[in-house]
């Protein structure tokens, strides 16, 4: 039987297994890594260095886990910090790179040039907006989990959420069918 999240949690906390957090590594990171290709406009090098910095983090803090959120939202918010940190060092937010947008869907049922259009509508939003759309919509966390995970008030999320569909809608819409 698998165990839960909790229960390699527990494995690591208890017997410093570094098998049980192999384990969480490789059921988080898809989603770690698909948020920070988001916050970082998708350029997927520094996604995944991100990524691995975030899981580092989370190994060497696992102690400060209170299990009182999923541990998905623990690792958002440490790879949201892994990010700004970065991005305050650079002074400045990467660029769009048109020839590394990719899509995680199957091309076979979503047409590519709405996935290149979302992702580029989506890279055009301000940084807050875009973090609260990528955590709410793609990454599934509800509002309260993602005002943990970015450390602002619930009506905040809210209100980044909203604005940030109805931009995407009117730039998507403005776009025209192809």
């Amino acid at each position: 039987m698998e165990l839960t999240d909790a229960g390699l949690i527990a494995r690591v906390l208890a017997d410093d297994d570094q098998h049980a957090f192999g384990e969480l590594v490789r059921r988080h990171q898809s989603s770690v890594r698909g948020l920070l290709r988001q916050l970082t406009r998708t350029d997927i090098a520094l996604a995944d260095d991100l990524a691995q910095e975030t899981f580092l983090r989370a190994y060497k803090n696992i102690r400060s886990f209170r299990g009182d959120a999923r541990f998905s939202t623990w690792l958002y918010r440490i790879a949201y910090n892994c990010f700004r940190e970065d991005a305050r060092r650079r002074k400045e937010l990467v660029g769009v790179d048109e020839e590394r947008l990719q899509a995680e869907h199957d091309p076979r049922t979503v047409d590519p040039g709405l996935i290149h259009d979302l992702m580029h509508a989506l890279s055009l939003l301000p940084l807050h907006e875009r973090t609260a759309v990528v955590l709410c919509c793609q990454n599934g966390l509800s509002h309260d989990e993602a005002a943990r995970v970015l450390d602002i008030p619930l009506g905040t999320v809210k209100t980044n959420v909203l604005r940030g569909r109805e931009k995407l809608k009117r730039t998507l819409a403005a776009w025209g069918p192809n």
